[in-house]
């Protein structure tokens, strides 16, 4: 079972077989504000902790991979509304994307568009060739483990 990496102080990603065997491999930019986890919606900051693929999409910076951000821990972390809380559980248990609506943000993706400097507003950019590759190599639900 694939696995994807994604330390954000190396600022690369990399995708294992789940036995710690690399498969892929690419450098990354992340959200305008690195630093620290991800607390709400317009901070530039890119999320940490544990996450799935909940979606797979072609936008504005080509092959995006939607990242389940925000999560039970994040909701927990910041306070969050209890019905929030519920509603991310029941989503997560169907392997279903969060609501991307809330205060907290959302809508965090791994796309193409660059690696030359951190420019997102909280997603992982990837070069267009990775970004693609990683498209192609990915499916739902797959593991997404944000380090700091």
């Amino acid at each position: 079972m694939l696995k994807i990496l994604i330390e954000k102080q190396k600022r690369r990603l990399t995708v294992t077989d789940g036995e710690r065997n690399d498969i892929f491999s690419c450098p990354i930019a992340l959200g305008a504000h690195p630093v620290g986890p991800k607390e709400k919606e317009g901070d530039g900051k890119t999320p940490e902790g544990a996450y799935f693929i909940c979606l797979k999409k072609r936008g504005k910076y080509g092959p995006s991979l939607g990242v389940s951000y925000p999560n039970e821990g994040d909701v927990i972390r910041m306070g969050a509304a209890e019905d929030l809380l519920r509603c991310i559980r029941d989503r997560a248990s169907r392997g279903e994307r969060p609501p991307w609506g809330s205060a907290l943000g959302g809508e965090i993706y791994i796309h193409g568009g660059g690696t030359a400097s951190d420019w997102t507003a909280g997603c992982i950019a990837l070069g267009e060739d990775d970004a693609q590759r990683l498209y192609d190599l990915i499916p739902l639900g797959t593991e997404v483990r944000i380090l700091p």
